[in-house]
Formats: C-alpha cells, structure tokens, sequence
C-alpha cells in the first residue's frame, strides 16, 4: 500500500540469493541445450522449491516479528526476483535474439495488487506485458515462458499483453483497467517502453479525469460494502473486501493517487491530505490489516480472506493476544480489529471532505436517512446556535474554536444536527474528533449536557446520531462504560456484530416498535403505546444501557444494573425512575429465557414469572425491551414463532398479577385465538372447522402463530384424506437460513428421540423445535434444521429421506443407534467454541413434572443422545423445548418417572445430572437403566 516503488530487498530474504539462483538457472540451460521441454520442467521445478523455502522463512519471521507489512514486501520481493530471472532465462537461453529488432522489445510490469510491491502467501499475480506495437512472434513465446512456468508453479496469474497505444484506449473506457495501469510497477525487460506507458496514462488518461474516477470508485465501494454486508461490525469480517478492510485503504490511495499524483502514501503528507497524526493512523492500520491477512493465508493454506470463528483464535494467538479477566484472548483482538476498521473509515471521511473543497467530487449526502435537500443559501446559521452553521446541508463549526469556548457544544452539535436534519460536515467531526480532552468530569456532570443527550437518544434518528457520536469518540467519553464495550465482539455465534453496534441497533428497532405499522412488533408497539409516559425516557435508556458490562468477570446483567444506578441520577431520572433501569437490565434475559425454554401451559410456570416481574408495568418494559433486543441480535434471530412465544408469556402472566390467576381470563383468551382462526381460515364448512378445532389442545391455540395454524390445517386434512400413517411437510424459512419440517404421526414415546435420530443420521442439525400433540392421539411436531444445500429442490429430497427413515424405524425396518453410530463416526471439524456442559435438574418450575434443562455444545445428534439417555434413564418426557443460541444449545425437558410422578429422590437427581453432563461433554454417556 505504501509503495508503488520497486520493493528494496528485505533483510532477512538471504535465503533468495538470486546471484546463484540465476547460476543455477544457467546450469540448467547448459545441461538441457537443445531440450527445451526438459529445461522448462527443470525451472519450474527449481523456483518452486525456492518459492517454498522463502515462503517458510517469510512465515518463520512473521510468527517472531509479528509485521504483515514486512512479510507482504517479502513475499513481493521474492516474486519480482523469480520474475526477473525467469524473463532473463526466456531472453537468453530460449528466444535469444542477438541484434534485437525494433517489434522485438518488451516491458514486464507488475499491476493491480501485486503492483503495489505487497503481496499476501496466496494472493494472485497479475502481469502486464508492454510491446512498442502489434504482438510479435517473440513477444508471445517470451511471454508464454514466464508464464507457463508460474503456472506449473501452482501460481494464479492473470495476465494481458498489450502495446502501449491499446493500453491508454481500454484505460480510457475501463474503470477497472484505469485502476490497474494506475498502480503499475516495473520489474523487467525495456524500461522506456514503461516510462512511455506512464507519462501517456498520466498525460492522455488521468489529467482532467479527476472527478469521474473518485465518483467511480466511490460507489465501487459502497457496491462492495452492499455484497460483503453492510456493518463494519459483523463478527466474521471479510478482511480484504469488507467496510474498514484492505480494499477501503487501497482505494484511498488510489483516489489519492489520480487526484494528487502521488506515488507513495508518504506524500499524501506533503500536500496535507493528512496530517502527521492521521498519516500514522493509515500506516498504522495498513499494518495491522496486513498482519491480520497474511496470517489468515499461512493458517488457511489457501487466499481466504473472511476472519472466520475457526480462525479467529489462531489469528489472535500468532499476533500475541492474551485473555484477561472477562475477556479472552480472541476477543481482544477482534476488538483491536473493529478499532482498527472504525479509523479506516474515519479516513475516507477526512479524505472525502478534502476532496470536496477542492470539488474534485460532488458534495454527498453523507447520512441519507438524515439529510434532505433543503431551499436556501448554502451557508446559514444553524437555528438556535451562533456556534454553528449550515454548508451545503451539513452542520459545520461557525469558528475553529466552538469547543474550547463551550465543551457543551460536543454534544449540543450532535442535537441541532438531529433537530434540524442536517448531515455532518466532515471538518466538524474531525474537529470533534480532536477535542475529545475536553470531556471531562465536569462535562459529564453538565445538566445541560445530559439534557441535550437524553434529547438526542428520545428523539428520531436516535440511532444514526448516536452511530456518529460513537464513530467521533463521542458517546464512549460521554457515557465512560460504553467506551468499553466499543467495538468489542462475543466469541460466539449467536451475535452477529458489536457489542456497541448491537445496542445502537436495538434502539433503532425500539423506535420502529414506537412508531408501529409492523407486524414483527405488534405485540410491543401496543406496549408502547400503554406504559406510563415517564417511562418512556426509561425504556430507551435502558435499550442503550442493557449489555454495557458485557467484558467484565462479572455477570453482565448484575454489573450492568451497577453501572445504571450510578449513572442514571447523572442524566436526571429519579431515584425509583433509576432502580426501574437497574432491574431492567439484571433481568433483561429472563423473559426471553422463560418463553422459549419453558412450557407455558405450566401454571407454576407463570407463577415463577410473575413472581420475577412483580406488576404488569415492569412486565410491559421487559417485554418491549426483550423483542428489540432479540431483533437487535442478527439477521434471522426474531421470528414469528419467538414473537408468539413472548405474546403467550405475556397474556398468561398479566391476569397473575392483576388480581390472581384467571380461567376465566385464559378461556376467553383461548376462544378469541380460536375465533381469530375461523376468520381468518373460510376454506371448510363449519362442522368440519369445529370438529379440527377440538382436537388441538388450549397450550396450541395459545402458542402457534395464525399462519402457521392456518398452513397446520391444511397439512392435516391433506395427510389424512390421502391416508397417511406418517406425512411430512418441508417449508423454508429464507430469513433464519433453516428447513422447516411439520411431522404428523400417530403419537409414541419415543417419537421426538426418532425424529431427532433420524435427522442426525442425514447430517441435519436442529436448531429448534415446536411440539404439540392432538386430543386424537397424533404428534404435530415442527423440527427447524440448519440448511445444507442453497437450492430449495436439494433441501427438499433431503427431508424426504428424513421422513422414510422415520417410517422405516416406525415400522422396525431400521435400528437407529446403528445408523447414527455410523454418521457420527466420521466425525467432523472440531469447533473453535468451548460451551461448559451444565444440567439442572428441580422440581420448583413446575408442579407436576421434574424439569431437566441442559445447555452445551451445539453438535449434529446432540437432541437424539439427549431423548435416548433420558429414556434409558426410566423417564417419560412429557414436553420438550429445543433452541439453540448460536453455537449453544439449550434444551428443557419436562419429564416424570414411569408412573407418572416427579423425581424426588437427591440419589436419583444426581444420577440424571451426571449421565447428561458426561453426554455433553461428549463423553461416553454410560446409561444403565435406573433401577
């Protein structure tokens, strides 16, 4: 990135002597004379070892020194090296020409990345061949020499000859080509032919170009952001293509480059693009990419450039990172990571605007959600301030020193820009950026200051301020504990980004649940409407606040509450106003905890509840607070099923508190989904509707969203009309990336342990399951497991075998542990995720059965050992509630003994608690059947 100069030979490259290189080369020709294929096989055979050497020593150094940077210029160096030699071999000793005529010259040139004299272990080359004119017979046989002895390397090479006319006429009509030749750097061959290739391209190709060259790179880049996912914060980040990566800084340079002529980032110094501070910064991050990089192509073996979870840990420990308390190792450095993509961006910002001053692009709309076009002069005071002013619809600094003269205008910026839906003027947040000192104790105490950001955080686009006051360093001065948790990541796969970014999007989804018209949130938009109007300031506080201790040895939700009490009185809430924050945030999980690991039909189970949230106005707050931050997860995590679950919880809960718990309240409940049902569902005649109605128990009616019940019906007439035992039905569910499978038998005991067997034995995970039993003795039961195959048709055949081998058990045509023992046999990867193995086994969540919850290690056929070990064990399980979190599982069992009583005996618990903690830690389970 530095450079676009030959790369000086690295220091610790002695190992590559080309002096003896070249001998041995010239070895070779003497000893093949006149065998030009043996001569070939010979060098190719030769560089490739010395490419595998070097690029041992490369790594060997890497591992000890720790600099991507240094390790991409070896890597670069040593490839020029072959190259060079391999041309001087082509022209001497192959298609020597001893009075070269005027066609008979070429230049090598290195392009694209490789141009730039930085290469990763596995990365592509890309070659130029320059002729003066036309492709001659000698420039082709020269070029298919390099070329096919780099290939019979194993190397990727993309290559194009051209002369020089035909290179300026296709860098003139495309982008991609402009890009390429812009980044060119000699290696061999005739360098006057190069230099002409350059002073054409700048003379003929780039002057007065300038414009239309950033604005295609611009958008180049949004384009790659959009395909890579948007957030610079996803958890498993692409390192070359994703926001804040390699490709972000390259194309920095680049723009910098045509615009400013530059040749080394150096200089972009000189003509104050950046200052010393932020040209330290670049290197810095170039640095730390490069180190990331090329150390994910020496582990992967190949050019993978996503940081997955299965690399994450190697990365972290070749680069030196250590665990601390509350944080591991591979945490710490995906949070160096995120830091790191934060500056890049920050840089793009700062080059932009000094871009737009000199109008060598338009002026953007930075933040489209905030911006509009607006009538007027360009430049106008911002209303209610003289501190700032309005340029070309951005809130901009009205003199350099607004902040020094009033620390308030820190935050006071932020807030006229969100009141008068300004956008951010480049130069104000590099101002901001710089005066972040000025945060102090005193500020954080200001009334005014705290005014202004509870304002903004209560305010539209709360969630886009607040990104900008985050990305400025901002909010993490402003509000200290939150500086903690910036860019911070969850070594899981549950959470798909930050833990800043998760919460700055839970407020963004609290203000769609505020403004209601979707579906997804009905529930908690009517909540919002109906809890008290000072709780309103409570409920976004508390969004923003509720994983703000995650990092720390203690338990997130307890320290967080902590953290709450402590600061809440500072941003004018009262002292019960305060304590309602700090529950809140202690018992953020339990509701979604209860809802889908509990069974709801359980009386003492909505007593327990009840007893946690004490009134129906802090049930309302959890309830709203629980579906923004299950929908702030990730892409897929809140469905419909879950936002049923929560509903169900919710109603059943609300007349326990309200004056006892109520039949009544539940029957009328009950008769209002079946009602609901009818309406909705008009294809059958009414005795027909009336007679499938009875036959679901109150628990389905309560528990199953509409249209699901409504794709239920028509499943169970189709099955039995056309006289199935066992019927299957596939659906997809896009969103969560699973296969859904509706499985109507006749009910057995042992019918969830077939199900979860059978889907083991064809390599399908479960991720979660809905299990519900008729009054006539079928089992309804619908089984979402992890897609395999992107094609809808490939899913399909693969369910179908799921169904036969259900039948085929069913039937005793097939012995389940056999083919399971033989699926799992195989084996597979091994996971970079340690889940401690943890069983619970009481008798308090429920009256009338024991219920076993179990929480480990996600694994294929995990639910099947589970429902065997139990069955062995001499229980019944009477209901089951399967989910997964990511790479944890977590499965409830509500279970008796074969008389249908609870397990009351401590020597018998105990038993139970060690044969399903040895099962989870994949141990073997050793279940003797309980006497």
């Amino acid at each position: 990135m530095d450079s676009v100069v030959r790369p000086t030979r690295p220091e610790t490259d002695e190992h590559f002597d080309s002096a003896r290189i070249t001998a041995a080369v010239d070895a070779l020709a003497a000893k093949h004379a006149g065998r030009e294929d043996l001569f070939r096989a010979a060098v190719a055979q030769l560089f490739k070892a010395e490419l595998i050497a070097a690029r041992a020593t490369a790594q060997a150094v890497l591992l000890r020194d720790r600099h991507g940077r240094h390790c991409a210029e070896r890597l670069c160096f040593v490839q020029d090296e072959i190259i060079r030699i391999l041309f001087s071999a082509a022209t001497r000793h192959l298609y020597h020409s001893p009075i070269p005529s005027g066609a008979e010259r070429m230049a090598v040139v290195a392009t694209g990345g490789y141009g730039r004299g930085l290469m990763a272990p596995e990365s592509d080359i890309d070659l130029l061949f320059i002729l003066p004119y036309k492709q001659t017979a000698w420039g082709e046989q020269v070029a298919e020499a390099i070329l096919y002895c780099l290939w019979d390397m194993g190397l990727k090479v993309g290559h194009a000859t051209r002369s020089v006319d035909e290179s300026i006429r296709q860098a003139r009509g495309d982008m991609t080509i402009r890009t390429a030749i812009l980044e060119t750097r000699y290696l061999a061959g005739d360098r006057p032919l190069y230099d002409e290739l350059v002073e054409r391209f700048d003379r003929e190709v780039v002057q007065g170009t300038a414009a239309e060259f950033v604005t295609a790179k611009l958008a180049e880049r949004e384009e790659r952001h959009r395909r890579a996912g948007q957030s610079r914060y996803l958890v498993e980040p692409n390192v070359k293509d994703g926001k804040g990566g390699l490709r972000d800084l390259h194309t920095l340079f680049w723009i910098a480059k045509y615009v400013y002529r530059v040749r080394r980032t150096d200089e972009l110094l000189d003509r104050g693009v950046f200052d010393a501070q932020e040209y330290r910064t670049f290197r810095r991050c170039a640095d730390f990419l490069w180190s990331v990089r090329c150390n994910i192509h020496f582990v992967a073996g190949r050019a993978e450039e996503r940081l997955s979870f299965d690399l994450q840990r190697e990365i972290a420990v070749r680069l030196g990172y250590t665990s601390h308390p509350g944080m591991q190792d591979v945490e710490r450095f995906m949070k160096h990571y995120f830091l790191v993509a934060k500056d890049v961006g920050d840089l793009t910002a700062i080059l932009c605007a000094k871009l737009e001053d000199q109008q060598a692009k338009p002026a953007p709309v930075l933040s489209r959600m905030m911006a509009r076009l607006r009538p007027g002069l360009n430049r106008r005071r911002v209303p209610e301030s003289d501190d700032f002013i309005v340029d070309n619809n951005r809130i901009n600094l009205a003199a350099p020193d607004v902040f020094q003269h009033d620390p308030v205008n820190l935050i006071r910026i932020f807030r006229l820009a969100q009141k008068n839906n300004l956008a951010f003027h480049p130069d104000a947040m590099r101002t901001v950026t710089r005066s972040l000192k000025l945060i102090n104790t005193e500020l954080r105490e200001h009334p005014e200051a705290n005014r202004l950001f509870m304002a903004i955080l209560t305010s539209n686009d709360a969630e886009v301020v607040l990104r900008r006051m985050n990305e400025t360093g901002v909010l993490g001065h402003f509000i200290r504990p939150f500086g903690r948790i910036v860019s911070m990541m969850q070594f899981n796969m549950y959470h798909h980004y930050t833990v800043d970014e998760h919460l700055l999007r839970c407020v963004g989804y609290l203000q769609e649940i505020e403004r209601g018209g979707n579906d997804e949130f009905i529930v908690a938009s009517d909540l919002m409407r109906k809890i008290r109007p000072e709780h309103r300031a409570v409920i976004y506080i508390t969004t923003l606040l509720h994983d703000i201790a995650k990092g720390r040895p203690e338990d997130h939700s307890i320290a967080g509450a902590k953290v709450a009490r402590r600061l809440c009185p500072r941003l004018g809430f009262s002292p019960a106003d305060t304590e309602t924050v700090a529950w809140l945030i202690e018992q953020h999980l339990v509701m979604s905890t209860v809802a889908q690991s509990r069974d709801l039909s359980d009386r003492k189970t909505i007593e327990n509840f009840a007893a946690v949230v004490q009134s129906v106005e802090q049930m309302k707050l959890l309830t709203i607070l629980t579906t923004a931050d299950i929908r702030g997860v990730g892409p897929g995590v809140w469905n419909g099923w879950k936002a049923q679950l929560l509903r169900t919880l919710y109603y059943e809960t609300e007349p326990v508190l309200t004056g006892g718990f109520s039949e009544v309240n539940r029957a009328r409940r009950i008769a209002v989904a079946q009602a609901e049902f009818r309406a909705a569902f008009t294809e059958w005649p009414e005795p027909e509707l009336n007679a499938y109605i009875a036959r679901h128990y109150p628990a389905y009616w309560l528990k199953v969203e509409l249209p699901r019940k409504i794709r239920h019906a028509r499943f169970l007439r189709a099955s039995e009309q056309a006289g199935h035992k066992l019927a299957i039905n596939v659906g997809f569910d896009e969103a969560r990336g699973v296969t859904e499978l509706t499985i109507l038998a006749t009910d057995h005991p042992w019918l969830l342990s077939i199900i979860a067997g059978a889907c083991a034995s064809a390599g399908a995970n479960i991720v979660d399951a809905q299990i519900y039993t008729t009054t006539d003795g079928r089992a309804l039961d619908t089984i979402a497991i992890s897609r395999e195959y992107d094609r809808d048709e490939d899913e399909a055949r693969r369910a179908r075998r799921i169904g036969e081998m259900i039948e085929d058990v069913l039937e005793g045509k097939l012995r389940l542990p056999e083919v399971v023992a033989r699926r799992t046999a195989r084996g597979g990867k091994m996971r970079p995720f340690v889940v401690e193995p943890e069983v619970v086994v009481n008798n308090q969540w429920s009256d009338r059965y024991t219920v076993i919850e179990v929480s480990g290690l996600d694994r294929p056929g995990l639910l099947y050992e589970l429902t065997t070990a139990i069955s062995k064990l001499n229980l019944n399980i009477a209901s089951a509630h399967v989910a997964t979190f990511g790479e944890r599982a977590r499965d409830v069992f509500y279970v008796t003994d074969l008389m249908g009583a609870q397990i009351n005996a401590p020597t018998r618990q105990a038993a139970i608690k060690s044969a399903l903690t040895r099962l989870l830690a994949n141990e073997e389970p050793a279940v003797q059947p309980a006497a």
